[in-house]
């Protein structure tokens, strides 16, 4: 264990990446403060843990900065809602202010400058802008989730089913915790990794019928891939409330998804992280009881 004494920020603490980077740099033995928007049984145990919790917005400068305040480096994330660039201005100015020596940004695979979802080019001005700060910086761009594989799940009848609007496009999911691994060690050791974007894949680069023979094999149940029109996926997303940012944003990776722009295997994972990313086929198992029901945003069959 070490026992240096920086302190470490992680933002959107109470999230998929943020909770286990909290928890692998308290384990080896780093000071981490954790910034969460409201109280709960997440920052509740992550406080537990030995974190320090702070509430406060991204949004709001003075409440950036005092969760800033003694920081050596800090975990940027935001979730795919109205308000990434001037969150990223008012981090990048408490940062400034503050004395923080350097970020680590995650971004996504589809930021690029020509890319038609408005928060896919969003954070990549967000990248553009934090590289000309003092901040030693390094950007993240994931392919998709792993986690999302639950998201858009149902189980109908005692078997699973994948409706979404992929095509035969392809990619290798990544978990969350594989993530947080790479977080957690460039926090720890920023210098070899200034400036770098890093793309993160899982292991193995499959296309939607395979992820859904993967999940077969390891729950022992039938389940099915059934590519949708990005019409139909939208306007389920839709009734279901989700805001119309999020909805151009879904609409419109599914289209580079079907180009190709979430394609690809790579090593970062395990050369920067020290472990080899979950296989879907591992990733199922160790989360079994979340494919036990459908999952909150399936699409449902006509």
């Amino acid at each position: 264990m070490t026992h240096d004494d920086r302190l470490f920020l992680i933002t959107g603490a109470a999230g998929k990446t943020g909770s286990v980077t909290a928890e692998l740099l308290l384990r080896r033995g780093h000071r981490v403060r954790t910034m969460v928007r409201q109280e709960d049984d997440r920052s509740r145990a992550l406080g537990a843990a030995g974190a320090e919790v702070v509430r406060g917005d991204l949004l709001d400068l003075d409440s950036v900065t005092a969760a800033l305040d003694g920081v050596s480096g800090a975990y940027f994330v935001y979730p795919i809602r109205d308000g990434l660039l001037d969150a990223t201005v008012t981090f990048a100015q408490a940062a400034t202010e503050t004395g923080v020596r350097h970020v680590v940004d995650m971004s996504q695979i589809s930021a690029r400058r020509e890319a038609k979802s408005n928060a896919a080019r969003q954070h990549w001005l967000a990248e553009r802008l934090l590289d000309r700060t003092g901040l030693l910086t390094t950007h993240l761009r994931p392919t998709f989730f792993a986690e999302w594989l639950t998201t858009w799940w149902e189980l109908r009848d005692g078997e699973g089913h994948l409706r979404l609007p992929f095509g035969d496009g392809r990619h290798a999911p990544i978990a969350a915790a594989d993530q947080a691994r790479v977080i957690a060690a460039v926090l720890a050791d920023p210098e070899p990794h200034d400036g770098a974007v890093y793309p993160l894949h899982g292991p193995v680069e499959l296309d939607h019928h395979e992820i859904a023979a993967a999940i077969a094999a390891t729950l022992g149940i039938p389940v099915r891939y059934e590519p949708i029109s990005v019409e139909e996926f939208a306007a389920s997303m839709t009734e279901r409330g989700f805001p119309a940012h999020l909805v151009q944003h879904l609409g419109n990776v599914a289209l580079d998804y079907r180009d190709g722009v979430f394609a690809g295997t790579n090593d970062h994972v395990e050369k920067i992280g020290g472990r080899a990313p979950l296989s879907v086929e591992q990733f199922v198992l160790d989360n079994k009881a979340a494919f036990g029901t459908s999952g909150p945003y399936f699409v449902p069959a006509p």
